[in-house]
């Protein structure tokens, strides 16, 4: 339990990471005068690193040790959020960003350490500490986000003393340094993997660890099983991909694609990191955009607390088949509500507009309805020039759109409800469970490349798409990804709870597995 918490602890700094730009990307986008692309991109650079870890940090756990990694990984997120917050250009602030997303291996080597040294009955719950911190590092960066926010419009002697008036959205990225100091330091406390040390002969450190964490007259046996599904040493990274890539794992590596290819697909990082942007476009308001965001973050909490009190005793299939109905359900919400919406700057506050402004552009747009998003932030682009529809689109929006705003905040809370209540926590714990002890960390890494290119493209391109194709269009595809999602996970994936790695390992992967059987029986153990 002490292990898993502090290496989970790199799960908050990752949700700290990834979601404190939501706060930030407004301010970047005019302080440099960023195009769409350009936003996407600043958001986008971690997850850009991220596919490029994801590459190197199987092979990297398998050869040099999950701690060893998981050290290298806390300095980097330090090395990035100090760079990040001193950035002088689009171009500096996109590398310190990329820094980090080298960092966010973290998401594939903490859950395979932790699954490593956890027992089997309790193994999900384990894992899912790890989502758990990564919802709580989010929900801190939404509220660390709201804070500086509401200090930087105070006149108070210690905010203009310490610059968060001038340098708001540095300081918001220069807090990081806080818990990625505190993650490196803890990690200095933790042993080796038992498995890992195994793999590589170190049977004697393996059995002082596994002496720490199991009952006594669990350690031989636990100690004979990993003995006899390693027993051909460690193997090569060719090697392991030639084995995951064979027919007896066809099966498996199409279960862990399924399952991490539908985790992002279905948008949950444009939620995550464009929170305050999507609330924005319901009319609410900068400030309560901000708000909102907090709500985001506790949602996730709390829905990521009751999967982790779920996972070992209803099983994972459900929990999956739960949360991708609940996205397409709020998808389905969010879209019909933009649907509704009418955009129309009314013509009693042209004044208020033109002051707004500062000049008389907007005045021939009073009064004039627009059928969707996209016209009417078109209109406003042809009327004002690049930097005065960064600096007020979202006041403007505020003034022209009419929508139930309510229904928007519970479809975004519902999504996010869903994913923490399933593909958050489950991914995680079935991709740490799937795979065979000697290809694990190369298996893993495969996924994660999925995983991160998906991740990356949704994240560059919803400013286009809330651009050109509008966020109607954009919640829809969404949902439809997830109908897809929910149909073959249905279809293909089998319950992996309660059983031994060793014991997944044979049943998975012993023997030749056809897309055609998928109905895989696990009985679980006592």
């Amino acid at each position: 339990m002490q292990y898993a918490l502090i290496v989970s602890l790199g799960g908050f700094v990752f949700g700290f990471d990834a979601s404190v730009i939501s706060g930030v990307v407004g301010f970047v986008a005019i302080e440099f005068g960023l195009d769409a692309f350009e936003q996407g991109m600043v958001v986008s650079a971690p997850t850009l690193g991220a596919i490029i870890a994801s590459f190197l940090a199987g092979p990297m756990a398998d050869r040099y040790g999950r701690r060893t990694l998981l050290q290298l990984i806390a300095a980097l997120y330090v090395v990035s959020a100090i760079c990040s917050a001193f950035a002088t250009s689009y171009n500096t602030l996109v590398f310190a960003r990329f820094i980090g997303g080298l960092a966010f291996a973290s998401l594939h080597i903490a859950p395979m350490y932790i699954a490593e040294v956890s027992p089997a009955k309790i193994r999900g719950r384990m894992v899912s500490i790890n989502q758990l911190n990564i919802m709580l590092g989010f929900s801190a960066a939404y509220f660390a986000n709201y804070l500086i926010l509401q200090l930087s419009g105070n006149d108070a002697g210690l905010a203009v003393a310490l610059g968060i008036d001038a340098h708001t959205w540095r300081w918001m990225l220069g807090i990081e340094v806080l818990p990625a100091l505190m993650f490196l330091l803890l990690l200095c406390s933790i042993p080796e993997s038992p498995r890992w040390l195994l793999l590589n002969g170190r049977e004697t450190e393996a059995r002082s660890i596994f002496a720490r964490i199991l009952p006594a007259k669990d350690v031989k046996a636990e100690i004979a099983c990993i003995q006899e599904s390693v027993a051909q040493g460690r193997v090569s990274v060719v090697q392991a991909l030639g084995r995951l890539f064979s027919k007896p794992m066809r099966l498996v590596l199409v279960l862990g694609l399924i399952v991490g290819i539908s985790q992002q697909i279905t948008g949950i990082n444009a939620v995550y990191f464009y929170a305050p942007t999507i609330f924005e476009q319901s009319g609410v308001g900068t400030d309560a955009a901000f708000a909102q965001a907090i709500w985001v973050g506790i949602i996730n909490i709390v829905f990521t607390v009751l999967a982790m009190v779920l996972i070992d005793r209803v099983g994972r299939k459900p929990l999956m088949l739960a949360g991708l109905s609940g996205v397409v359900i709020s998808m389905a919400i969010c879209a019909g509500s933009f649907n509704q919406a009418t955009y129309q700057l009314p013509k009693d506050n042209t004044q208020q507009v033109q002051e707004l402004v500062g000049s008389g552009a907007l005045g021939s747009m009073a009064g004039v309805p627009y059928e969707n998003d996209v016209a009417f932030k078109n209109a406003l682009q042809e009327s004002l020039t690049h930097e005065e529809f960064l600096t007020h689109q979202s006041a403007l929006m505020q003034m022209a759109i009419e929508v139930d705003a309510r229904m928007v905040l519970i479809g975004i809370l519902g999504f996010v409800a869903s994913f923490a209540f399933s593909l958050g926590p489950v991914m995680w714990v079935l991709l740490s469970e799937i795979f065979p002890n000697t290809i694990r960390g190369v298996a893993i890494s495969c996924i994660g490349v999925a995983n991160s290119a998906v991740s990356y493209s949704i994240q560059l391109v919803f400013p286009w798409e809330l651009a050109h194709l509008g966020i109607v269009t954009t919640f829809a595809i969404y949902g439809g990804f997830a109908l897809l999602g929910f149909v073959l996970v249905a279809w293909l994936l089998p319950e992996t709870k309660g059983k031994t790695l060793e014991d997944l390992e044979k049943h998975l992967g012993g023997k030749s597995q056809s897309l055609a059987e998928p109905a895989l029986q696990l009985k679980p153990t006592a």
